[in-house]
């Protein structure tokens, strides 16, 4: 790829803003409100900054050694490791676009009932999915210029959308329904900037310069994704409904409230089938992105039409357990034991498949015990250190090729 086609910081500042505009990080947002606004937003802002970082170092790896995110994980679980970690990844990817286009949908269907009486939330699941791979058609070369004018388009529209929450004078002093801890709330915001871990390098590795990759992938994604669980949060305090689509609806900005939908979610779907396309290419070289994207998509249409999907926040733990001690171990691994390079002849490090079951475990461990810092954090440092003392004090239990 010559220059003119790297992502410059811009590119991937837009690139990742774009990506947390969507409808599902403004609900998700929205679950946290029985916190309030002023220790919501402070753990949204912890939460992000945490997942966020993490998020942004796994990005330069990807630009280091030229390879998308699943390949990284080879330098430490072998071959086998990463074809079983990219079929993972295109199962969670998946399942965000399945869950991206239902959600979508039924705020459109919502949208269009009460506008045009049109009340049918398969035909917007079919019209998003096609609309997902139009967009997907002028490939990863004509995404760039497409996205940014997408994003400016969103963030003013977004700025109504805040104009209105937080014009009520009482928005400071409200609650939402039910409970949520701090540690919670402080878990959600972290798992969803690492719910990107496994495909930031399909992007970061065509960025100009490692800053930029970094910093342009840090600062677009957390403000974007703080933005709007902040907007969630004060639409579900005024609403009392985690969906804002019916908070517009009743200040008359339904048309504006369904090009937020619609646009938001097709440049965050974007991504989601892009990187299955990637992690399908690592198992099976064979084949085009595009094609492979749009079939992704396709499948994904049909999953949002045949499952409700309206409740995901098992599915962002869900992640967080598989992939935040699984990039603890690729993180430390690279950064602190310097293991950079991908050994062709490495089948499996079964040491390393352990301490990723043992995170996991310790991951939940952290979810039931629900402190104050969440548990991915804490599951991750106790995963990495766990790797550090089994690389360093124990013989290497591993398969290579004979």
């Amino acid at each position: 790829m010559n220059n003119e086609n790297k992502l410059s910081f811009f590119n991937l500042s837009f690139l990742w803003f774009g990506a947390a505009i969507s409808i599902a990080e403004i609900i998700t947002g929205g679950f946290i409100s029985p916190l309030g606004m002023k220790i919501g937003i402070i753990a949204i802002l912890l939460g992000h900054f945490i997942g966020t970082y993490i998020l942004s170092l796994g990005g330069v790896i990807g630009f280091r050694e030229k390879i998308p995110a699943i390949t990284s994980t080879r330098m430490s679980f072998g071959l086998y490791g990463t074809y079983f970690f990219s079929v993972l990844n295109i199962l969670q990817l998946l399942g965000w676009t399945a869950i991206m286009i239902r959600a979508a949908s039924s705020s459109l269907n919502a949208i269009s009932t009460s506008l045009w009486k049109i009340n049918n939330t398969t035909l917007w699941c079919v019209v998003v999915g096609i609309l997902i791979c139009i967009w997907l058609s002028y490939g990863f070369k004509g995404f760039k210029r497409i996205n940014q004018l997408a994003v400016v388009l969103l963030f003013f529209l977004t700025l109504i959308l805040a104009y209105i929450i937080f014009k009520n004078p009482d928005i400071l002093s409200l609650r939402g329904e039910g409970t949520m801890s701090f540690g919670s709330a402080l878990e959600l915001s972290v798992v969803m900037p690492l719910s990107w871990l496994p495909l930031i390098s399909d992007y970061t590795r065509f960025s100009k310069g490692e800053k930029e990759g970094f910093y342009g992938s840090f600062l677009g994604y957390f403000i974007g994704s703080s933005w709007m669980f902040i907007i969630g949060l004060g639409a579900a305090l005024i609403s009392q409904n985690t969906d804002p689509t019916y908070m517009m609806l009743a200040y008359n900005l339904g048309i504006f409230a369904f090009f937020i939908v619609l646009l938001s979610t097709i440049t965050t779907t974007f991504l989601d089938a892009y990187s299955a396309a990637v992690s399908f290419l690592n198992i099976r070289p064979k084949g085009k992105e595009k094609n492979i994207a749009i079939i992704i998509t396709i499948i994904g249409t049909i999953i949002s039409i045949i499952f409700p999907l309206e409740n995901y926040e098992y599915f962002l733990y869900a992640i967080g357990s598989l992939f935040s001690p699984l990039f603890a171990i690729v993180i430390l691994d690279y950064f602190v034991l310097k293991t950079t390079e991908i050994k062709k002849d490495l089948i499996v490090n079964i040491d390393a498949v352990i301490v990723w079951i043992m995170g996991i475990i310790i991951y939940y461990m952290f979810i039931k015990l629900d402190l104050i810092f969440g548990a991915t954090f804490p599951s991750m440092i106790i995963t990495g250190i766990i790797y550090y003392l089994v690389r360093r004090y124990k013989k290497s239990w591993i398969i290579m090729k004979n």
